[in-house]
């Protein structure tokens, strides 16, 4: 076991709020397993630390589609919102992920734009939005997917296609 690994484990078992987004900078991506993912998981109690353990950490992990998939649909909000973020995250940063893989996650993000938790909706919303951005063929069908979720009768749909939809068709966005 590496030493960052067995000191990012002593960090989480903290219980400590910023313990907890350090542990998830320094840990070892190639030594996480798929149950330590499921056990942090469980204890995500903030966005925050959802978001920078799955930024940091487990977006690197061999199991972060799985999880995305997996995750995107619990009834637990932070892992939930764990579920979208490692979308959002593996968006940006694993290159040789396909189209279709993004694809594959629409029928998630369509569902998940219906949670009227801002945690879950927000996260929902990058997700779609970063996808989308990714390459002009992902950009063109998440503005498809962003209509369709806009014609769905809900309050939090229509927020996260019009949030998306004004970013998606911009001329000209930063990656």
């Amino acid at each position: 076991m590496g030493k960052n690994h067995r000191l990012a484990q002593a960090l989480w078992r903290r219980r400590v709020h910023e313990a907890r987004i350090l542990a998830g900078m320094i840990d070892e991506p190639a030594l996480v397993s798929e149950k330590q993912m499921n056990r942090w998981a469980k204890d995500f109690d903030s966005w925050d630390v959802c978001d920078q353990v799955c930024l940091n950490l487990f977006d690197r992990t061999e199991f972060a589609y799985r999880k995305a998939v997996e995750w995107s649909q619990s009834d637990r909000e932070f892992i939930k919102r764990a579920g979208f973020v490692l979308m959002a995250v593996m968006a940006v940063h694993n290159k040789e992920m396909s189209n279709q893989e993004f694809l594959d996650f629409f029928p998630l993000i369509k569902k998940g734009a219906t949670d009227r938790r801002n945690y879950v909706k927000k996260a929902v919303n990058w997700a779609l939005r970063q996808i989308g951005k990714r390459n002009e063929g992902l950009r063109t069908e998440a503005i498809k997917l962003a209509l369709e979720i806009k014609n769905i009768n809900s309050r939090e749909a229509r927020w996260v296609a019009n949030d998306a939809l004004k970013e998606l068709r911009a001329k000209v966005f930063k990656r």
